[in-house]
This record gives structure tokens, C-alpha cells and sequence, in this order.
């Protein structure tokens, strides 16, 4: 489930970086821009609450199922922090950028 919970998370930091590129659009980075941003947000975001241990009570344990199978917590909480991290390092990214061109 590891994998796919990283995929998960990937793909959904990729649209977070979308929405937040649409949530700021005189700060738009372009779509390509905003996606791959997310992307690396998404996976980021994904290994730094693994690696500190604060998502593994949930999903490096299996769940509530205790096995490999998925588990809409494993799902929920993918998607939550690969939308999250993907949006916060495209916003971090577009206002290191603006404070590149001061």
C-alpha cells in the first residue's frame, strides 16, 4: 500500500498545486509550473510526516485493517496531505519568486 499511497499523494499535490495557482491568479505560475510544484509537494509532504512519524499511527500500520489492503483512512489522509504540501510549496515557490523580482 505504500506505493500507491505515495501515488496518491503525488497526483493529489499535483492538483493542490493547480488549485492553489487558481486560488491566486496575478501569482499564477503557469499550469505546468503550478503541477510540478505540487508534484514535488505532494511527495514531500508525504515522506516529512512519515519520516517524523506523525502519520504512521494510521497508515504505515495498515490501517484499521492492519494488512496491505486499502483503507479510506490510507486514502484520506493521501489525498489531505498530498493536496496540502503540493498547494503550500506552490504558494512558497510563487512568493519566492515575487521576492526575486523586488
Amino acid at each position: 500500500m505504500d506505493i500507491v499511497s505515495t501515488i496518491i499523494s503525488l497526483i493529489s499535490g499535483a492538483v493542490g498545486g493547480n488549485i492553489a495557482g487558481a486560488a491566486m491568479p496575478q501569482k499564477n505560475l503557469g499550469p505546468i509550473v503550478n503541477t510540478i510544484a505540487g508534484l514535488i509537494g505532494g511527495g514531500a509532504g508525504e515522506f516529512i510526516l512519515k519520516a517524523f512519524g506523525i502519520i504512521s499511527a494510521v497508515t504505515a500500520s495498515g490501517g484499521a485493517t492492519g494488512g496491505n489492503e486499502l483503507d479510506i483512512a490510507q486514502i484520506l489522509s493521501s489525498i489531505g496531505i498530498g493536496g496540502v504540501s503540493g498547494g503550500a510549496l506552490t504558494a512558497i515557490v510563487t512568493a519566492i519568486k515575487d521576492s526575486m523580482k523586488k
